[in-house]
């Protein structure tokens, strides 16, 4: 993780359309150099609590994921998910690793046992899957690496947002 320069949130606001709110840390990078997932705080400024600590910001990842979506992905994975216990269980760390990830920049008592994505029992949300799985690296989010292996190279069509276009 690195602290967010002021560059990187006018890309993060170019890629979402509107400015980042929460932005902690820059949780991973696409080989292109832009941020592609961001670390959000656990409790917004306004002191909203806010649950999704890996935020997806790249389009073309954002995009990738909302196929798969659409394609019925999270269907197949949720049919999976209650039929394999190995499967299940390793969704389950996955969802610990999310709440002791989040517990150690803030206890919020609010979303304390609220992951994202659905987890530990259901999948929804590639988006956040796959930010998590970028985040935190290979073999920790089951579904997210799946989503990234279904996707890359996302970035192969070029960078989402040029640095001078900022």
């Amino acid at each position: 993780m690195e602290a967010p320069t002021p560059a990187d949130l006018d890309i993060v606001a170019a890629q979402l359309g509107r400015p980042p709110r929460g932005t902690r840390a820059i949780a991973h990078r696409c080989p292109c150099g832009n941020p592609d997932v961001v670390e959000t705080a656990p409790r917004l400024d306004d002191g909203t609590p806010f649950p999704t600590m890996y935020y997806l910001t790249c389009p073309h990842a954002t995009a990738a994921c909302s196929r798969l979506e659409s394609a019925g992905v999270m269907r197949d994975m949720q049919e999976r998910l209650s039929t394999d216990p190995e499967l299940a269980a390793h969704y389950a760390r996955a969802h610990q690793d999310y709440l002791d990830r989040r517990q150690a920049i803030e206890d919020v008592p609010e979303i304390r046992h609220v992951s994202a994505g659905g987890m530990p029992d259901r999948v929804k949300c590639l988006h956040v899957h796959l930010g998590h799985a970028l985040a935190a690296g290979r073999g920790v989010n089951p579904f997210g690496d799946e989503v990234r292996d279904a996707i890359e190279p996302w970035w192969i069509g070029g960078s989402c947002v040029k640095k001078d276009e900022c």
